[in-house]
């Protein structure tokens, strides 16, 4: 038990006609005295002297109009917490863990709203319990099916309020249409929530109309305007944050894909490209090894020592396939030891490459004009890999006896490159690198492409064929 101080006084017990009356019940007029003419109103004491209870705050009726009047406020700030509180556990069933329903949380806080409601409408409970339990219960649970269908919970409580006020029934349990107009605001759109402040509004002004005309009635209005307006407000802010949060959901989700996708797109080139240089390093070295062994096994008879000066063009080769793939693979590989003592070959190296053709059984000239040092790096490497494939395709297709001629021309804005080849002069036309099983030719084309240029192949009008390209080195390298 708390000790009382010495000299305290506890609040005097109000009478149950000023209960009654304070709280929207029939009027008391004949249970408390009429005020002095030129004095304050008091509250009477259990006892009936008047006075002694202490001066009753002005306009003490006014604010207890209804129950928005006096529980509006702290309602709603008591719903807001609800809602972070409902947001809280909507996270948590996303991380897996288990909760209730939002269906069985909004029962449980109808449930404790109208437990709440009728502890404070103890004293009307008494005069006119079974009109208000009604209207209380009319009232609260509806609430429970507020986020299935916001709409049809608002106009069935509005209705039922229009009920209560045709039924003269004051009580504070019209606080949950703050709710269900903070619901509308926070699930519907802007034309249906204010669809819902306009009923409301009217609604208020029916109340003011009929309970607070005559005392403070403007100041009522204005009051209880202000907290539908605060539940609209705030409903119309949780959506917009909703909506935004899930415009920021999306665009991430969107830009994940995005990422993905050009994940997907580098890699797929990726592959294209080391396709293309596996292609031109093994196809091209395979067949001098071939064309080599071939000359060997048909000198061996008659010229052993042509024979063994083949085959051991036939392992220098196979050495420098070697090499290339090491090198190729040193781009590739960070930690490859040899990546830097093997750098890429570049339109230096063609005079190797033209030797290698020509120990392989194909004449082959070499013309390079201009400077190629002005060359990039990587556009020499595509102009040593087109001449290399077209040489390859000549040792494969050209009949035998056939010659091929090789022409650079370096610039600071291009590299122009033509390797062609007389068919032996006999009027005869290779096949197309195209028709056959491989994809050299097209992947030719992607390699000149990828500098903004152009490839053209065909046949030539004597006899024979040609491959012509063009590389722009002003235009941005596609890797």
């Amino acid at each position: 038990m708390i000790p009382r101080r010495s000299g305290a006084r506890l609040p005097a017990p109000r009478t149950r006609a000023a209960a009654a009356d304070s709280l929207g019940g029939r009027p008391a007029a004949a249970a408390s005295p009429s005020p002095a003419p030129d004095g304050p109103a008091t509250a009477p004491d259990p006892d009936g002297r008047p006075g002694s209870g202490g001066t009753a705050p002005e306009g003490l009726r006014t604010d207890q109009l209804s129950g928005p009047g006096r529980y509006g406020s702290a309602g709603l700030r008591a719903w807001e917490a609800f809602e972070r509180l409902g947001d809280r556990v909507a996270k948590l069933g996303d991380r897996g863990v288990p909760t209730l329903s939002p269906w069985v949380v909004d029962l449980c806080f109808a449930a404790a709203l109208f437990m709440a409601l009728t502890a404070v409408s103890i004293h009307p409970l008494q005069e006119d319990p079974v009109r208000l339990l009604v209207a209380h219960l009319a009232l609260t649970f509806p609430l429970a099916w507020r986020r299935i269908d916001p709409a049809l919970v608002f106009a069935y409580m509005s209705t039922v309020a229009l009920a209560q006020w045709a039924a003269d029934l004051r009580t504070p349990v019209d606080v949950t249409l703050l709710i269900a107009l903070y619901t509308v605001a926070a699930s519907l759109d802007r034309r249906r929530t204010l669809a819902a402040f306009a009923v409301l509004e009217g609604g208020i002004l029916l109340a003011t109309l009929r309970w607070s005309l005559h005392e403070r009635g403007v100041a009522t209005f204005v009051s209880l305007s202000a907290m539908a307006t605060a539940a609209a407000v705030t409903g119309s802010n949780v959506r917009a944050r909703r909506e935004h949060m899930a415009f920021l959901e999306e665009r991430a989700v969107r830009l994940e894909r995005e990422r993905d996708q050009r994940a997907q797109l580098a890699v797929a080139g990726e592959r294209a490209r080391i396709a293309r240089e596996m292609h031109d390093i093994v196809t091209h070295n395979l067949s001098v090894m071939v064309a080599l062994a071939d000359g060997a096994v048909f000198a061996q008879p008659t010229a052993p020592e042509r024979a063994t000066a083949a085959m051991r063009q036939v392992g220098t080769t196979g050495r420098q396939a070697i090499t290339d793939m090491r090198r190729f693979l040193g781009v590739l590989r960070a930690d490859e030891p040899d990546a830097l003592r093997h750098p890429q070959p570049g339109i230096a190296q063609l005079a190797g490459l033209a030797e290698q053709v020509r120990a392989a059984g194909l004449p082959t000239r070499l013309e390079v004009a201009g400077e190629p040092s002005v060359v990039p790096a990587a556009a020499q490497l595509t102009a040593f890999r087109l001449v290399q494939e077209a040489l390859t395709n000549t040792m494969k297709h050209a009949p035998a006896g056939a010659r091929a001629e090789v022409r650079v021309a370096c610039t600071a804005e291009e590299v122009t490159l033509s390797v062609a080849d007389d068919g032996a002069g006999a009027g005869s036309v290779p096949p197309a690198p195209s028709e056959t099983s491989g994809h050299g030719l097209s992947g030719m084309r992607e390699r000149a492409a990828a500098y903004g240029g152009r490839l053209s192949a065909g046949p030539r009008p004597g006899g024979g064929w040609r491959v012509e390209a063009v590389l722009l080195l002003t235009t941005p390298e596609v890797l």
